[in-house]
Parts: C-alpha cells; structure tokens; sequence
C-alpha cells in the first residue's frame, strides 16, 4: 500500500510546488516508483514536468465520474515518476464540491483504485484551506510543510494547524503531521538563521534537518519541464532534495 503524503500550506511562495517536484523525482532516482498528485488549480506541478495547464483529463475529472482514474495517470521524463495533472476544471471544485455527499472524502474515493500500485503518492494541495485541502487532508496520512525562511514563517501555520487538527478530530484519526521543510535558505544572511532557530524552537513537531537553499536552478528548472534533479544534477538544489529524500526513507525503517 503506498504510503500517501499532502504537501500543505496556505500561504503562497512557501516552495510547495518545488518541494512536490523535486521530492518525488529525489524518490523516484533512489527506485521508488512515485506518484504526484497536481491538485493546485493553478497546475504549476503539471507545468513543471512539461505537461499544458489545459490538459483535458485530471484529477477533477476522475473525482466527477467522467473517466478511471488510471487512465488520468501520465509518465513523466522520469523513470519510476508518474503524474496526475491538474486541468481547468479543477478551478470551480470548491464551489461544486459543497453540495456533493461525503464532499470531504472525493479525492480519497477517486485514489483509491490505484494506492496499491506506488510507494509514495504526493498531493501537491492549493495555497489555501478550502475544501480542495481538506479533501487532500482526508485522502493521506501524513502531511509535509513547507516553510521559508523568511520574517513571516511562522504566520498562518496556526491556522493550518487548526485546521489539521479539525480533519483529524472530524475525519481522519490517523491523521499526523510528518514534519516541516525549511525552504529558501539565505546560508549567508542572519534573519534565514533566525528562522530557522525560531521554528526549531517553537514549531511543536519534527523539523527536517535538511534545509532547502535559495538557488537559481531550482527556480530555472520548470521552464525546462524538468526536475532540478534532471536539470541541473549537480547544483545545490538537487542535492538538498536527495538528502531530503534519504531523510524521508527513514520513515520507512
């Protein structure tokens, strides 16, 4: 049975789309046979691996009944990582999914044909706490959070903590969170190394010692339709996510 991750937090620039990528690519190069979800109506997931915003079956439209989800499943360049992308569509579910039953359990419903077939399935949610998150919250078990760097990072993970809490109360037992990811590390600035001291401190579960750098072939990469780990190999980026990785796999032991 895979193990089912949602990458969550509901600010933007958080780097949850690049921790989604080159995560997943990071598990798949050490042969896991990995699964992403791109369920961010704004599709920068499925952008991101060279795939069109406007592709015509996704993840919504599997959650809707108009087609299997395995035929939703598309290969990526990279051996052992597959994708189900976001499509226009996606954009109005938080409107149509209110006055459906069991609203909150949809995508959980429409994954359960195919958890069987990966190792890992990563939801890549949207920069809010909607329904699309909550429907995300209920489909895994575990939860990743990104969290830069910056002056703000602790704003708004009460928020997203309360509204764990609130699925894991309501819907989801076992419901945890796995840790948080710190993303675009100044290593020469004071303020990145007062953040990451003050979440260390304060962030009341497990904090990934790998931390991951600001660097310019992470943000270049997904115009190339690639992983940083395709890309650029060498740089800064694809080694943090291959340490992330190997830090991730420790679950398993």
């Amino acid at each position: 049975m895979s193990k089912i991750i949602s990458i969550v937090n509901q600010k933007g620039g958080t780097g949850k789309t690049t921790t989604a990528v080159n995560l997943a690519a990071a598990l798949a190069e050490l042969e896991k046979k990995i699964l992403l979800v791109d369920f961010d109506p704004q599709a920068n997931t499925t952008s991101g691996f060279g795939f069109s915003k406007n592709t015509e079956f996704g993840i919504y439209e599997s959650m809707a009944g108009k087609i299997e989800i395995q035929r939703t499943i598309c290969k990526t360049s990279q051996a052992g990582l597959f994708l189900i992308p976001s499509t226009p569509s996606l954009t109005g579910a938080n409107i149509e999914l209110v006055n459906m039953l069991e609203r909150e359990f949809q995508l959980k419903g429409a994954i359960e044909p195919i958890k069987d077939k990966f190792d890992y399935i990563f939801i890549d949610c949207p920069p809010s706490l909607g329904l699309l998150t909550i429907n995300a919250l209920c489909a895994c078990e575990d939860i990743l959070v990104p969290v830069q760097c910056e002056y703000y990072a602790l704003e708004g993970l009460s928020a997203l903590l309360q509204t764990i809490n609130l699925v894991w109360k309501n819907f989801q037992p076992n419901l945890h969170v796995m840790g948080v990811i710190l993303t675009m590390h100044h290593r020469r600035t004071r303020l990145s190394q007062e953040v990451i001291w003050n979440v260390r401190k304060n962030f009341p579960y497990r904090v990934f010692e790998t931390v991951i750098p600001r660097n310019v072939k992470l943000a270049e990469a997904p115009s190339h339709g690639k992983s940083v780990l395709q890309y650029a190999t060498q740089s800064d980026g694809a080694f943090a996510y291959r340490q992330l990785a190997k830090e991730i796999l420790k679950f398993e032991n």
